[in-house]
């Protein structure tokens, strides 16, 4: 009788965890998914914009095609390695890995492509079950899961801006469907 109580305790346990890990790895497979399609859409913009466009801003105040890129590899950097991972962050007015400075365009689309296989890495890795783990974004209590939302938002907000400024500059931009 008591093997009996053990395996119906084991089962019901079973069946309570187990469809809450499914559902947890599979978040982060959807979202990987997602996350490396982010990645090749983000860098075929950044090849098809001319390097003498990379200045170009909409407005005065606003950032330029290459500010808008690095400020996504610095925002996925600090989403990812410092919010999910836990490394210290980066200070952005003193770091120069995410300015503009003098990089060429090579060598921003490199520090990009590095940025999210760094990232992509770390997410394979990322222990499911700090999902619910909140943290302060901001002053406002987010949980991981939310902060992994709020990184395709922001990914997503800045590249628009840029095909904005394709647009602008009479080119055509890599076509979107099939990448997200």
């Amino acid at each position: 009788m008591k093997q009996v109580h053990i395996l119906l305790t084991i089962m019901l346990f079973s069946s309570v965890t187990l469809p809450v890990f499914a559902q947890q790895n599979n978040f982060i497979k959807d979202y990987l998914e997602r996350l490396v399609n982010s990645h090749k859409y983000l860098i075929l913009v950044a090849e098809t914009m001319p390097e003498n466009k990379y200045n170009f801003k909409a407005s005065p105040e606003s950032l330029s095609f290459a500010e808008n890129l690095m400020h996504i590899g610095y925002a996925v950097d600090w989403h990812s390695q410092s919010l999910l991972g836990g490394r210290e962050s980066r200070d952005w007015k003193t770091d120069a890995i995410f300015k503009v400075a003098n990089k060429s365009k090579e060598e921003m689309i490199s520090i990009i492509d590095k940025t999210f296989d760094e990232t992509i890495t770390l997410i394979k890795e990322f222990d499911t079950t700090q999902l619910d783990d909140e943290l302060d974004y901001f002053g406002l209590n987010r949980t991981k899961r939310q902060i992994f939302l709020l990184l395709a938002d922001h990914i997503t907000h800045h590249r628009g801006q840029m095909l904005v400024y394709m647009r602008l500059n009479g080119l055509v931009p890599p076509r979107y469907v099939l990448f997200q």
